[in-house]
Protein backbone atom coordinates (compact mmCIF):
# COMPACT_ATOMS: atom_id res chain seq x y z
CA UNK A 1 0.00 0.00 0.00
CA UNK A 2 1.20 3.78 -0.66
CA UNK A 3 1.22 6.80 1.30
CA UNK A 4 -1.36 7.90 -1.12
CA UNK A 5 -3.27 4.99 -0.30
CA UNK A 6 -3.30 4.71 3.28
CA UNK A 7 -4.26 8.20 3.46
CA UNK A 8 -7.00 7.92 1.24
CA UNK A 9 -8.23 4.35 3.14
CA UNK A 10 -10.36 6.05 5.54
CA UNK A 11 -12.42 8.49 3.84
CA UNK A 12 -13.78 5.94 1.26
CA UNK A 13 -16.27 4.93 4.58
CA UNK A 14 -19.40 7.33 4.79
CA UNK A 15 -19.15 6.98 8.70
CA UNK A 16 -15.08 7.97 8.56
CA UNK A 17 -16.76 11.12 6.62
CA UNK A 18 -19.32 12.04 9.02
CA UNK A 19 -17.39 11.88 11.70
CA UNK A 20 -14.38 14.02 10.40
CA UNK A 21 -17.31 16.12 9.77
CA UNK A 22 -18.59 16.64 13.04
CA UNK A 23 -15.01 16.42 14.77
CA UNK A 24 -13.59 19.34 12.94
CA UNK A 25 -16.60 21.41 13.46
CA UNK A 26 -16.50 20.31 17.00
CA UNK A 27 -13.20 20.71 17.70
CA UNK A 28 -12.51 24.46 15.84
CA UNK A 29 -16.09 26.13 18.13
CA UNK A 30 -13.84 24.63 21.40
CA UNK A 31 -10.98 25.48 20.38
CA UNK A 32 -12.15 29.41 19.54
CA UNK A 33 -13.97 29.30 22.95
CA UNK A 34 -10.77 27.81 24.71
CA UNK A 35 -9.03 30.85 24.48
CA UNK A 36 -11.41 33.42 26.74
CA UNK A 37 -11.80 30.19 29.37
CA UNK A 38 -7.89 29.91 29.39
CA UNK A 39 -7.42 33.55 29.52
CA UNK A 40 -10.25 34.39 32.36
CA UNK A 41 -9.68 31.73 34.51
CA UNK A 42 -12.76 29.53 33.65
CA UNK A 43 -11.25 26.57 32.97
CA UNK A 44 -13.08 24.56 35.81
CA UNK A 45 -16.37 25.89 34.77
CA UNK A 46 -16.10 24.33 31.23
CA UNK A 47 -15.30 21.27 33.28
CA UNK A 48 -18.45 21.77 35.52
CA UNK A 49 -20.90 22.33 32.22
CA UNK A 50 -19.40 19.54 30.55
CA UNK A 51 -20.54 17.06 33.22
CA UNK A 52 -23.77 18.87 34.50
CA UNK A 53 -25.45 18.56 31.57
CA UNK A 54 -25.58 14.40 31.63
CA UNK A 55 -28.99 14.29 33.29
CA UNK A 56 -30.27 16.78 31.04
CA UNK A 57 -29.49 14.80 28.12
CA UNK A 58 -31.19 11.61 29.88
CA UNK A 59 -34.37 13.39 30.79
CA UNK A 60 -34.34 14.94 27.28
CA UNK A 61 -34.54 11.23 26.49
CA UNK A 62 -37.28 10.19 28.35
CA UNK A 63 -39.22 13.47 27.36
CA UNK A 64 -38.48 12.38 23.64
CA UNK A 65 -37.33 15.52 23.16
CA UNK A 66 -33.68 16.30 21.54
CA UNK A 67 -30.78 16.13 23.73
CA UNK A 68 -29.47 19.37 22.61
CA UNK A 69 -32.67 20.82 24.71
CA UNK A 70 -31.81 18.98 28.13
CA UNK A 71 -28.15 19.66 27.75
CA UNK A 72 -28.72 22.98 27.53
CA UNK A 73 -31.20 23.68 30.15
CA UNK A 74 -28.81 21.41 32.44
CA UNK A 75 -25.77 23.40 31.15
CA UNK A 76 -26.93 26.71 32.03
CA UNK A 77 -28.87 25.83 35.07
CA UNK A 78 -25.77 24.43 36.70
CA UNK A 79 -23.75 27.80 35.70
CA UNK A 80 -26.96 29.41 37.76
CA UNK A 81 -27.09 27.28 40.56
CA UNK A 82 -22.80 27.55 40.69
CA UNK A 83 -23.81 31.43 41.14
CA UNK A 84 -26.68 30.72 43.84
CA UNK A 85 -24.12 28.73 46.16
CA UNK A 86 -21.09 30.48 45.30
CA UNK A 87 -23.43 34.12 46.68
CA UNK A 88 -25.48 32.69 49.12
CA UNK A 89 -22.98 30.51 51.14
CA UNK A 90 -19.85 32.14 51.15
CA UNK A 91 -17.89 29.54 49.64
CA UNK A 92 -15.36 30.09 47.32
CA UNK A 93 -16.36 29.99 43.35
CA UNK A 94 -13.90 26.06 42.86
CA UNK A 95 -15.66 24.85 45.93
CA UNK A 96 -19.29 26.17 44.56
CA UNK A 97 -18.11 24.50 41.37
CA UNK A 98 -17.21 21.30 42.75
CA UNK A 99 -20.47 20.41 44.73
CA UNK A 100 -22.38 20.94 42.24
CA UNK A 101 -20.90 19.42 38.83
CA UNK A 102 -20.13 16.51 40.87
CA UNK A 103 -23.70 16.34 42.31
CA UNK A 104 -25.16 16.78 38.77
CA UNK A 105 -22.87 14.70 36.80
CA UNK A 106 -23.76 11.53 39.69
CA UNK A 107 -26.87 12.22 39.44
CA UNK A 108 -26.50 11.70 35.67
CA UNK A 109 -25.06 8.65 36.00
CA UNK A 110 -27.80 7.37 38.01
CA UNK A 111 -30.48 7.91 35.81
CA UNK A 112 -28.11 6.35 32.97
CA UNK A 113 -28.20 3.70 35.15
CA UNK A 114 -32.12 2.83 35.58
CA UNK A 115 -32.81 3.88 32.35
CA UNK A 116 -34.27 1.45 30.51
CA UNK A 117 -33.17 2.45 26.87
CA UNK A 118 -32.07 0.88 23.19
CA UNK A 119 -30.14 3.65 23.12
CA UNK A 120 -26.96 3.34 24.68
CA UNK A 121 -27.14 6.47 26.57
CA UNK A 122 -23.44 5.33 27.41
CA UNK A 123 -21.99 7.25 24.69
CA UNK A 124 -23.03 10.03 26.13
CA UNK A 125 -20.79 10.06 28.45
CA UNK A 126 -17.74 8.71 26.14
CA UNK A 127 -18.93 10.09 22.32
CA UNK A 128 -20.45 8.17 19.59
CA UNK A 129 -18.97 9.91 16.05
CA UNK A 130 -18.50 6.82 13.97
CA UNK A 131 -22.04 6.36 14.93
CA UNK A 132 -23.84 9.78 14.32
CA UNK A 133 -26.76 9.97 12.05
CA UNK A 134 -28.14 12.44 9.79
CA UNK A 135 -30.02 14.61 13.05
CA UNK A 136 -27.08 14.62 15.03
CA UNK A 137 -24.99 16.03 12.06
CA UNK A 138 -27.31 18.93 11.71
CA UNK A 139 -27.64 20.02 15.07
CA UNK A 140 -24.11 19.60 15.41
CA UNK A 141 -23.49 21.53 12.28
CA UNK A 142 -26.25 24.43 13.03
CA UNK A 143 -24.91 25.21 16.73
CA UNK A 144 -21.51 25.02 16.01
CA UNK A 145 -21.76 27.63 13.46
CA UNK A 146 -24.06 29.87 15.63
CA UNK A 147 -21.81 29.74 18.42
CA UNK A 148 -18.64 30.33 15.90
CA UNK A 149 -20.51 33.21 14.64
CA UNK A 150 -21.23 34.41 17.89
CA UNK A 151 -17.96 34.22 19.38
CA UNK A 152 -16.31 36.09 16.19
CA UNK A 153 -18.56 38.18 16.26
CA UNK A 154 -18.00 39.57 19.80
CA UNK A 155 -14.82 38.81 19.82
CA UNK A 156 -13.00 42.39 20.54
CA UNK A 157 -15.85 42.77 23.81
CA UNK A 158 -14.66 39.36 24.92
CA UNK A 159 -11.41 39.88 25.18
CA UNK A 160 -11.58 43.19 26.68
CA UNK A 161 -13.64 41.34 29.27
CA UNK A 162 -10.83 38.85 29.39
CA UNK A 163 -8.39 41.61 30.43
CA UNK A 164 -10.03 44.71 32.06
CA UNK A 165 -13.64 44.18 33.41
CA UNK A 166 -13.39 48.00 34.72
CA UNK A 167 -12.44 49.34 31.05
CA UNK A 168 -15.12 47.49 30.00
CA UNK A 169 -17.45 49.02 31.92
CA UNK A 170 -15.92 52.60 31.18
CA UNK A 171 -16.80 52.52 27.34
CA UNK A 172 -20.34 51.08 27.96
CA UNK A 173 -19.77 47.40 27.79
CA UNK A 174 -21.83 45.07 30.82
CA UNK A 175 -19.41 42.90 32.35
CA UNK A 176 -22.55 40.61 33.75
CA UNK A 177 -23.96 40.84 30.17
CA UNK A 178 -20.97 39.36 28.52
CA UNK A 179 -20.44 36.70 30.93
CA UNK A 180 -23.55 35.56 30.46
CA UNK A 181 -23.09 35.59 26.70
CA UNK A 182 -19.77 33.55 27.41
CA UNK A 183 -21.48 31.01 29.27
CA UNK A 184 -24.69 30.62 26.89
CA UNK A 185 -22.25 30.05 24.48
CA UNK A 186 -20.57 28.19 26.95
CA UNK A 187 -23.17 25.22 27.23
CA UNK A 188 -24.22 25.50 23.79
CA UNK A 189 -20.16 24.22 22.77
CA UNK A 190 -20.60 21.44 25.19
CA UNK A 191 -23.65 20.54 23.44
CA UNK A 192 -21.83 20.75 20.09
CA UNK A 193 -18.69 18.92 21.47
CA UNK A 194 -21.09 16.02 22.83
CA UNK A 195 -21.70 14.18 19.79
CA UNK A 196 -18.18 13.89 19.07
CA UNK A 197 -16.15 12.79 22.30
CA UNK A 198 -18.81 12.81 25.06
CA UNK A 199 -18.55 14.60 28.78
CA UNK A 200 -15.66 12.86 29.98
CA UNK A 201 -13.65 14.15 27.34
CA UNK A 202 -15.03 17.42 25.91
CA UNK A 203 -13.62 19.35 28.71
CA UNK A 204 -9.98 18.45 27.33
CA UNK A 205 -11.54 20.60 24.01
CA UNK A 206 -12.22 23.05 25.89
CA UNK A 207 -9.37 24.03 27.81
CA UNK A 208 -6.30 22.05 25.48
CA UNK A 209 -5.76 23.84 22.52
CA UNK A 210 -6.27 27.62 24.46
CA UNK A 211 -3.56 26.62 26.32
CA UNK A 212 -1.14 25.60 23.52
CA UNK A 213 -2.08 28.66 21.62
CA UNK A 214 -1.17 30.72 24.94
CA UNK A 215 1.98 28.72 25.23
CA UNK A 216 3.52 30.07 21.54
CA UNK A 217 1.73 34.22 21.18
CA UNK A 218 1.43 36.62 23.04
CA UNK A 219 -1.17 38.06 20.41
CA UNK A 220 -5.02 37.35 21.03
CA UNK A 221 -5.77 37.73 17.38
CA UNK A 222 -2.82 35.25 16.44
CA UNK A 223 -4.21 33.34 19.50
CA UNK A 224 -7.93 33.31 18.14
CA UNK A 225 -6.15 31.54 14.81
CA UNK A 226 -3.71 29.37 16.03
CA UNK A 227 -6.06 27.59 18.54
CA UNK A 228 -8.94 26.41 16.20
CA UNK A 229 -6.23 25.38 13.81
CA UNK A 230 -4.36 23.25 16.45
CA UNK A 231 -7.72 21.69 17.52
CA UNK A 232 -8.50 20.84 13.65
CA UNK A 233 -5.11 19.23 12.71
CA UNK A 234 -5.42 17.26 15.69
CA UNK A 235 -9.38 15.92 14.77
CA UNK A 236 -8.13 14.88 11.90
CA UNK A 237 -4.92 13.28 13.52
CA UNK A 238 -6.67 11.95 16.33
CA UNK A 239 -9.34 9.86 13.49
CA UNK A 240 -6.51 8.69 11.28
CA UNK A 241 -5.15 6.80 14.64
CA UNK A 242 -8.10 5.61 15.53
CA UNK A 243 -8.74 4.03 12.34
CA UNK A 244 -5.58 2.39 11.78
CA UNK A 245 -5.10 1.47 15.60
CA UNK A 246 -8.83 0.49 15.75
CA UNK A 247 -9.13 2.43 18.89
CA UNK A 248 -11.43 5.22 19.94
CA UNK A 249 -12.10 8.24 18.28
CA UNK A 250 -12.63 10.62 21.22
CA UNK A 251 -9.91 9.43 22.98
CA UNK A 252 -7.52 9.67 20.21
CA UNK A 253 -8.36 13.05 19.47
CA UNK A 254 -7.92 14.23 22.89
CA UNK A 255 -4.72 12.37 23.13
CA UNK A 256 -3.55 14.17 19.86
CA UNK A 257 -4.17 17.55 21.82
CA UNK A 258 -2.17 16.78 24.96
CA UNK A 259 0.83 15.64 22.98
CA UNK A 260 1.22 18.43 20.89
CA UNK A 261 0.20 20.75 23.86
CA UNK A 262 3.35 18.35 25.64
CA UNK A 263 5.47 19.56 22.85
CA UNK A 264 4.71 22.95 22.84
CA UNK A 265 5.27 23.05 26.60
CA UNK A 266 9.01 21.81 26.11
CA UNK A 267 9.43 23.15 22.73
CA UNK A 268 7.69 26.53 22.54
CA UNK A 269 10.39 29.55 20.96
CA UNK A 270 9.36 32.14 24.00
CA UNK A 271 7.99 29.78 26.79
CA UNK A 272 9.31 26.48 26.29
CA UNK A 273 10.78 24.49 29.39
CA UNK A 274 13.54 23.43 27.55
CA UNK A 275 14.60 26.77 26.09
CA UNK A 276 14.17 28.74 29.10
CA UNK A 277 16.22 26.36 30.75
CA UNK A 278 18.80 26.57 28.19
CA UNK A 279 18.70 30.05 28.28
CA UNK A 280 19.20 30.25 32.14
CA UNK A 281 22.45 28.09 31.46
CA UNK A 282 21.51 25.82 34.44
CA UNK A 283 21.78 28.67 37.07
CA UNK A 284 19.36 29.13 39.46
CA UNK A 285 17.06 25.75 39.33
CA UNK A 286 13.70 24.56 39.75
CA UNK A 287 11.51 24.92 36.53
CA UNK A 288 10.03 28.03 35.32
CA UNK A 289 6.69 29.17 36.72
CA UNK A 290 7.69 26.96 40.40
CA UNK A 291 8.81 28.62 43.30
CA UNK A 292 11.83 30.02 43.42
CA UNK A 293 11.60 31.16 40.03
CA UNK A 294 11.64 35.33 40.07
CA UNK A 295 11.91 35.45 36.69
CA UNK A 296 8.98 32.83 35.30
CA UNK A 297 6.08 34.72 33.35
CA UNK A 298 2.78 33.66 35.26
CA UNK A 299 -0.54 33.60 33.43
CA UNK A 300 -1.58 37.03 35.20
CA UNK A 301 1.52 38.43 34.13
CA UNK A 302 1.16 37.66 30.41
CA UNK A 303 -2.53 38.69 30.19
CA UNK A 304 -1.65 42.21 31.63
CA UNK A 305 0.68 42.53 28.70
CA UNK A 306 -0.09 45.19 26.12
CA UNK A 307 0.87 42.31 23.60
CA UNK A 308 -2.07 40.74 24.12
CA UNK A 309 -4.47 43.18 22.79
CA UNK A 310 -7.46 42.38 20.52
Amino acid sequence: MTVVEWLAEPWQYEFMQRALLVTVVAAVVCGLLSCWLVLIGWSLLGDAVAHAVLPGVVLAYLAGAPFAVGALVFGLGAVALIGAVRETSGLREDTAIGVVFTTLFALGIVLVSVTPSQVDLGHILFGNVLGVSDADIAQVVVLGVLAFTVLVLKRRDLTLYAFDRTHAHAVGISPRVLAALLLGVLALTVVVALQAIGVVLVVAMLITPGATAFLLTERMSAMLVIAPSIAAGCALAGLYASYHLDASSGGMVVLAQGIVFTGVFLLAPRRGVLRRLRGRGGKGGGLPGLPGDAGASSPVGVVGSPRLGA
